[in-house]
């Protein structure tokens, strides 16, 4: 399990543009699961659909695409260099998610070559599939 220290030392994000409590699966240039509380106390809730809180889909996204760079880091075991996020592909929302869920999401790495990194990314509430998407990320020096 990688927690939020770990996470807070690979990822340079900070509240409330980071997205992920903790990495609760990793396997190295394989696949990682991590885990984001979803609470009503998000900054993001204030503004999207007051009343009806739905967390933004581009957020989602984000989310997946940091436990991506944590992936793509963690497994290239580099220091001094940053993940950054180079595009979104076939991108889906299925489902909404709410206040009180626990966002899974599931990075699988379908192709890797240099500093170049391709995902799978899915995010599920409950086992049930709430967005996906393929995502792309690089590593390069900070």
């Amino acid at each position: 399990m990688i927690d939020i220290k770990e996470i807070l030392n690979t990822l340079p994000h900070r509240y409330p543009f980071l997205l992920v409590d903790k990495v609760v699966e990793f396997e190295a240039g394989k696949r990682a699961k991590g885990i984001k509380n979803v609470t009503i106390n998000e900054p993001f809730f204030q503004g999207h659909f007051p009343g009806h809180p739905i967390m933004p889909g581009v957020l989602i996204i984000e989310a997946m695409a940091q436990v991506g760079g944590i992936l793509a880091f963690k497994s290239a075991n580099v220091a001094n260099k940053a993940v950054y996020f180079m595009g979104i592909d076939k991108a889906k929302f299925r489902k909404p998610v709410l206040p009180g869920d626990k966002l899974e999401l599931v990075l699988e790495v379908t192709k890797q070559r240099g500093a170049i990194w391709a995902f799978k990314g899915e995010a599920y509430v409950d086992d049930n599939l709430v967005a996906e998407a393929e995502l792309m990320a690089t590593i390069v020096d900070k």
